[in-house]
């Protein structure tokens, strides 16, 4: 068995501090995108118990973080060509998670490198002043650090309860 290696990087481009952050966000995206790579659009679609569907959280994870990345790093109104990746909002009217359906896996890891290569080029730009600095909302104060934090959270989450719906579907067809 090949000896692996397990520690941090730091992304380059990025302040050392701010570039491990990335590093483990990024990370989390890859083994995401290996495990889904391949999946069947009867795979995106399928609601399992939960009520969700793997396209629901994919799209469900994309647009959170476009959200955060607007809304709380940026302060500002949403780019018109991230807005357009996401025309139905994400969740329903009792707050579950709207059901998408019909989005192929090709749409789907476009809106998710789209959201991520628009965060990763704000990111890269900043300092650790600024990515330490409080954001000043109505409900709280949030810096850039605790937005990528929570990314990262977020997105190994869902994640897992893809993984795990995967792993449902896949047995289902044994």
């Amino acid at each position: 068995m090949k000896r692996r290696e397990l520690r941090l990087s730091s992304l380059p481009d990025f302040e050392p501090d701010i570039g491990r952050w990335m590093w483990c966000l990024e990370d989390v995206r890859r083994t995401l995108l290996e495990k889904i790579s391949g999946i069947s659009q009867a795979h995106l679609d399928t609601r399992l118990n939960n009520g969700h569907s793997i396209g629901s959280l994919i799209y469900h994870i994309a647009l959170i973080e476009a959200d955060w990345l607007y809304v709380e790093i940026l302060g500002c109104e949403w780019d018109p060509k991230i807005l357009s990746l996401f025309p139905q909002e994400v969740r329903n009217n009792d707050d579950t998670l709207t059901h998408i359906e019909g989005h192929d896996l090709e749409e789907h890891l476009h809106r998710l490198k789209s959201v991520r290569d628009e965060l990763l080029f704000h990111i890269r730009s900043m300092d650790i002043k600024t990515w330490r600095e409080p954001r000043v909302l109505p409900q709280y104060d949030v810096t850039p650090e605790w937005v990528i934090y929570h990314l990262i959270e977020h997105e190994s989450h869902h994640r897992g309860q893809i993984f795990q719906m995967l792993s449902i579907l896949q047995s289902n067809l044994s």
